[in-house]
């Protein structure tokens, strides 16, 4: 079956109702004994999300957001995809393709709509307007739940080529951060393999690892990069641990507890959100709305259990991204490095796993929610990348 179907979002009232149930009736733990983030997300940071969410927050707004934008869902490899198309009304506009992360959405791209398709509306030229494809990763939001292992990144890349051609693009471009700069990354290798009509693509993570000898060799810079990675696994990792060995064992809490999904997420918005002076504060870089639109596209259709699968897959075939010393990718590639980013990649390091390295730029700020925290640095740099490869 090759039909894409419109997808119209009316959570049912009811869900909603439940939701806010639960919220109110939520069993707290006691306050951490730390004046700092050090044991996790503080209690009194995550009560004021829940007040917020129980008494404040308005889903149908959001819910009118995705549907103005056009929702959509077609099946592809035995999987219903969820995807936001939202086409350009310039002239000429090219094909872009946005894949998001852990524990990100399609309104990662929230603040980038707007610039990307209508340029001009935004300080920029006609000559920049894309069409978006923005799908929702297998087990993730809207996208249907796999119910046999398999559904790793390679073959999510692999059904995005599918999901282009579907929609009758031919000749496109391809962008991600997270688990999406993987699938990118994945879709770079198949370009080069098979011809799928990538023209170019733009990361905001770069998922290799430096060689021994790199590592070895590294200049002072380089070396922080190394530290900062490091910190990241020996303190900041517990999510992904989990989630790559035992995801059924933490799906169960965040399936039945919005506190508990809430806080999952809430803690990677705190850590690894914005630039290394920024982070700890979520409140200074995201509104609380944000990060509960966010949450509810994990809660409403109970994907929390099915997204943490994605890690446990990644984590049997491999985190790293297609792109080595011995076989660089050949697609002309952009990479943008988020000052706040645990994982940073030096320019010479990129060089060697990018043949083609059209466009390289050490980001002035922002971290691991890149377009959602700095959409006008990241557009810039996106629409520098893909410029000279119309």
């Amino acid at each position: 079956m090759t039909a894409v179907t419109p997808f119209l979002l009316d959570v049912p009232q009811a869900d909603l109702d439940d939701l806010r149930r639960r919220l109110l009736a939520t069993r707290w733990p006691d306050a951490e004994t730390v004046d700092d983030t050090s044991q996790g997300p503080r209690l009194e940071k995550v009560r004021a999300l829940v007040e917020r969410w129980a008494t404040g927050y308005d889903w149908r707004r959001t819910e009118a957001l995705l549907n103005g934008w056009g929702q959509s869902t077609t099946s592809i490899d035995g999987l219903d995809v969820h995807f936001l198309h939202v086409r350009s009304a310039v002239p000429g506009a090219r094909p872009l393709l946005l894949t998001h992360g852990w524990p990100g959405s399609v309104l990662e791209f929230r603040h980038a709509v707007g610039p990307l398709t209508d340029p001009e509306a935004h300080g920029g030229s006609a000559a920049d307007a894309f069409h978006l494809v923005i799908p929702s990763l297998p087990g993730f939001g809207f996208s249907g739940k796999p119910t046999a292992t398999g559904w790793n990144l390679a073959r999510t890349a692999r059904a995005w080529a599918v999901l282009m051609g579907r929609l009758g693009y031919q000749d496109w471009f391809a962008q991600g951060g997270d688990l999406g700069a993987s699938v990118t990354a994945e879709l770079a290798a198949l370009e080069a393999a098979e011809g799928i009509g990538l023209a170019g693509v733009h990361l905001n993570m770069a998922l290799f690892q430096p060689t021994d000898d790199e590592a070895r060799d590294a200049t002072a810079e380089e070396r922080v990069m190394l530290q900062e990675s490091g910190y990241y696994w020996q303190v900041l990792s517990a999510y992904s641990q989990q989630m790559s060995t035992r995801p059924q064992t933490i799906g169960y809490s965040l399936s039945d507890s919005p506190v508990g999904l809430a806080s999952w997420i809430y803690a990677m918005f705190q850590d690894v959100g914005g630039s290394h002076d920024e982070h700890g504060d979520a409140e200074a870089l995201f509104s609380l709305d944000e990060m509960i639109d966010d949450v509810m596209l994990y809660w409403l259709p109970n994907a929390a259990a099915s997204a943490a699968r994605m890690y446990w897959e990644s984590a049997r075939t491999g985190w790293a991204s297609p792109g080595t010393v011995e076989e660089p990718l050949t697609v002309p590639v952009g990479l943008s490095v988020m000052p706040g980013e645990y994982v940073r990649r030096s320019q010479r390091w990129a060089e060697r796993r990018y043949a083609d390295l059209v466009h390289f730029s050490e980001v002035a700020r922002g971290g691991h929610f890149a377009l959602l925290e700095q959409p006008e640095l990241l557009v810039a740099d996106i629409r520098t990348t893909f410029r000279g490869l119309r």
